[in-house]
């Protein structure tokens, strides 16, 4: 069923009032193909709507909102591994809950991030040294244009840094369906992360005795203490990407910034954007209803559900002033809508 004049402030955990044209809530595949048909047809562009923390709403969207709610969730051991195969529409943290409760290892260092496993892919969601990538085996997509069912694999994705092909040639050609994860039995943890072995050695857990369980609640407890709930105050999660710079730029920087916060990826370096953010005298910043949060600069924050500009104009602030300080770029982690 096609709706008309949809409110989307409830479907962006921005909490951005904002609405669509056309809107459409598919909750099995025969939906999803129904409202591409509608959208060739009046030749409305798409805007694919998921968990809704990775958005920012900058004016009414003029095509059709498509609310991808698929759902279904399968554990399949297959011996040496278990596949998962979770529907786009599913929760992608209480995927990750139900993994380790099962037992599995693989993805508890992504626990708490907010969102759908629709998204998850496109993002190449990752945390504490872990990124989707890593349990990642295929996905189904329907193409935009057709309809049509198409498979990808890993190599096909073209995963990066919060990275893949469906934010570069295939950006807007397809709705993610289906994620296929293989969680190996032969599990290691992946605690090389500071944030964790602080938490492990203030918390008296003895390093050797590590379960899948124990590190999802050491990423829970970490991020609670540092990242404001979109519940409680609205916000988009991370907004800037931690930027790579080379190793001339990273030594020129150390130089100057002894205390420069970093980290080894591959030949270069990973920059931490909350760090440059909160350097630059923005942590905690507040302008007309919306802001950078108290405790983790990388996050702002719509207290007064402010329109999108309003944050677009702040973003651009941070990142300009990021720029003349430090001369690092910084982009924004969420897509904006309609678009600038």
């Amino acid at each position: 069923m096609i709706r008309s004049d949809f409110d989307l402030q409830p479907f962006n955990t921005m909490t951005i009032a904002a609405r669509a044209k056309y809107f459409a809530d598919a909750t099995s595949l025969e939906d999803l193909r129904a409202a591409l048909d509608f959208a060739r047809e009046n030749q409305l562009p798409i805007l694919p709507l998921g968990g809704g923390s990775n958005i920012v709403l900058t004016g009414d969207f003029p095509g059709l909102a498509v609310h991808v709610g698929l759902k279904g969730l399968v554990l399949d051991d297959q011996g040496d591994y278990t596949q998962i195969t979770a529907a786009a529409g599913e929760n992608w943290h209480q995927l990750v809950m139900r993994s380790v409760a099962e037992g599995l290892g693989g993805l508890e260092n992504l626990a708490l991030i907010p969102g759908n496993i629709g998204a998850a892919p496109i993002q190449n969601i990752g945390a504490y040294g872990v990124e989707l990538k890593d349990s990642f085996h295929s996905l189904t997509a329907m193409e935009v244009a057709t309809g049509n069912l198409v498979e990808f694999s890993a190599e096909e994705c073209r995963f990066g840094y919060r990275d893949s092909m469906f934010k570069q040639d295939g950006r807007d050609r397809y709705l993610i369906c289906e994620v296929r994860l293989r969680l190996s039995h032969s599990w290691q943890p992946q605690v090389s992360y500071p944030a964790l072995q602080q938490y492990f050695s203030s918390n008296g857990v003895a390093m050797d005795t590590l379960k899948p369980e124990v590190i999802a609640e050491a990423v829970i407890a970490i991020r609670n203490s540092k990242l404001p709930n979109p519940v409680q105050i609205p916000n988009a999660g991370s907004f800037f990407k931690n930027p790579v710079v080379d190793v001339d730029q990273y030594t020129s920087l150390r130089q100057q910034h002894p205390e420069l916060v970093a980290y080894a990826a591959g030949d270069n370096w990973k920059l931490a954007a909350g760090w440059l953010i909160d350097q630059a005298g923005w942590r905690g910043f507040e302008r007309d209803g919306v802001g950078v949060h108290k405790q983790q600069a990388l996050v702002l924050v719509n207290p007064g559900h402010r329109c999108g500009s309003q944050i677009v104009r702040l973003a651009m602030d941070i990142a300009a002033d990021v720029k003349a300080k430090f001369g690092v770029d910084l982009e924004p982690e969420p897509r904006f809508y309609p678009g600038l």
